[in-house]
């Protein structure tokens, strides 16, 4: 028996039969196959991010948004699933 290959129109249809974690799992893996060498400064420009974030949130400069309004806003812009 031969091989079959998908076209991405056939990967996309059996994607959407999977569970919502299926899918994230999926998504992941397919950007992780993405990074075939890692990029000396992605660690310092993350770590200088999440400091830079923090000191937002520790000052008042930006209102913390709970994970539920993050996914209530998503699913209303259509973006995601709540």
């Amino acid at each position: 028996m031969g091989e079959s290959i998908m076209n991405i129109n056939q990967v996309m249809e059996s994607v959407k039969d999977l569970s919502f974690k299926d899918r994230v799992l999926v998504a992941h893996c397919l950007i992780s196959s993405l990074e075939t060498r890692q990029d000396e400064g992605i660690e310092v420009a993350w770590v200088e991010l999440a400091e830079r974030r923090y000191k937002e949130l520790i000052s008042g400069d930006v209102d913390a948004v709970s994970w539920e309004d993050v996914k209530r806003r998503l699913y209303f812009c259509g973006c995601g699933h709540a």
